[in-house]
């Protein structure tokens, strides 16, 4: 299956295709990359001829009239032991971006065109030396903005999560075998330790499925990053906390209740996992017309958090309207109250009628901020696997979720063979989407598509 998608979106072989591949601006080396069939008449005309494979060779790069445009190494990747598959030159010159449009240019002059977003990986997977989640990852790399994130790419890259994806895909064929086999010869009886059997196997694919999309969770946590609505009464201190967790002064501080009029955000990083936190306008009644504006800006941000932080003066304890305010937030967002203010207590930390997780901190002092960092990591979700996370994107966290939803129907219809079998072959469908098997033209249009030129 794969090999006939692969032949129906291959780019034509006749095109070869030329950008750079070095980020913009200036530095002390830039690469020009070239992809295609006709990669000897471009070698010819900015080289004099063909350099040996896989070597490096110092060269001077040649304009129309033989002059030098530039000095530098060239590669040369012949197909199709190349990051494409197919005849690969990269030419490593000076950094300047006047030398490089230079140099591009005259690749263009020779016959090649510019390369399209993400097109030379494109090319990698419509070719086979990457499959579609290997693809992803290179874009996950080369945005990846912690340590952990690139870790997660690289992880990707070397194909960790497709192995994990493969071997459900086995198991399931495995189980289909099985079953089917039953369905051709249907003159011989299903026995119970048939049925018995299937439900095992099942069994052993959901445990393993659930453990996949774990781990995936965990790589679209470091991908994506989870949205943080800091939500309270007014001068609870949202803003100080926001910019306690941000290190820096990112919102007006005030002692006036209702400084805050428009949601402020911030993008931070707990132990390498990313966090956009939201300042919001304190919730109460308001007849002030921009505070009010504030305020119904508020509530629809918190229907879009991953979590939201319900923060109290502990001082004043839980009164009347922080418990109306926790009765109007969406029932389905987690939420984490935070305690602010403990420098303000002389004595223990007031009672509250309260069962669920809280935290107790001092946005001015730093105070218990070390506490309330784990507590935001736990309550998005994120566990520290030992053995590590891959990049996962929300369409791969899809495909896993649908793949589960057919695995539990599959169980539901245990012992009615055709039902069954059609379960399994639609969860093998989803989990074909992640890695490329069975896809579609406008999804790869839209992923490529994300990709920056010159890769």
């Amino acid at each position: 299956m794969l090999q006939k998608l692969r032949a129906n979106q291959t780019l034509p072989s006749a095109e070869t295709i030329t950008a750079i591949a070095t980020a913009q601006g200036r530095g002390g080396v830039g690469v020009i990359r070239v992809s295609g069939s006709d990669i000897t008449a471009v070698a010819n005309g900015i080289l004099g001829k063909l350099p040996i494979a896989r070597h490096a060779t110092y060269s001077n790069f040649l304009d129309s009239n033989g002059d030098t445009l530039d000095q530098g190494i060239v590669l040369y990747f012949p197909a199709p032991h190349s990051y494409t598959g197919e005849h690969v030159l990269e030419l490593q010159g000076h950094g300047g971006s006047a030398v490089l449009q230079m140099l591009l240019q005259r690749c263009l002059d020779l016959g090649a065109r510019m390369a399209l977003p993400g097109e030379f990986t494109r090319r990698a997977f419509l070719n086979g030396k990457l499959d579609l989640a290997q693809a992803e990852s290179v874009a996950d790399l080369i945005e990846a903005n912690s340590t952990e994130a690139a870790r997660s790419a690289i992880r990707s890259l070397r194909g960790d999560f497709s192995t994990a994806i493969h071997k459900l895909i086995d198991d399931l064929i495995h189980l289909r075998m099985l079953v089917e086999a039953m369905l051709d010869f249907p003159e011989e009886a299903v026995s119970a330790d048939d049925i018995e059997q299937r439900g095992i196997l099942l069994s052993k694919l959901q445990t393993t499925l659930q453990l996949t999309l774990e781990t995936a969770k965990q790589g679209s946590l470091l991908r994506e990053g989870a949205y943080v609505v800091i939500a309270g009464q007014p001068n609870v201190g949202k803003s100080s906390l926001l910019n306690r967790l941000a290190g820096e002064d990112i919102a007006l501080v005030s002692a006036i209740p209702g400084t805050t009029r428009d949601v402020i955000r911030q993008a931070i990083q707990i132990y390498g996992v990313p966090l956009h936190i939201m300042d919001t306008a304190g919730l109460r009644e308001s007849n002030d017309e921009v505070e009010s504006m504030g305020i119904a800006l508020t509530h629809q941000t918190l229907c879009k958090a991953d979590l939201i932080i319900m923060l109290l003066d502990a001082s004043m304890g839980m009164t009347a309207q922080d418990k109306a305010i926790i009765e109007s937030l969406p029932k389905d967002i987690p939420r984490l109250l935070v305690l602010n203010k403990i420098d303000l207590l002389h004595g223990n930390t007031p009672e509250l009628p309260w069962s669920g997780a809280f935290v107790s901190v001092s946005a001015k002092t730093g105070k218990g901020l070390e506490e309330l960092r784990g507590k935001l990591l736990e309550s998005i979700g994120w566990r520290d696997l030992e053995s590590g996370t891959f990049m996962a994107r929300e369409r791969h966290l899809r495909s896993l979720r649908q793949a589960q939803t057919h695995l539990t129907q599959a169980h539901s219809v245990l012992v009615i063979a055709e039902l069954f079998a059609e379960e399994l072959r639609l969860a093998q469908r989803a989990l074909n989407e992640i890695t490329g098997e069975f896809t579609s033209d406008d999804l790869l249009g839209e992923i490529f598509s994300r990709f920056c030129i010159g890769k």
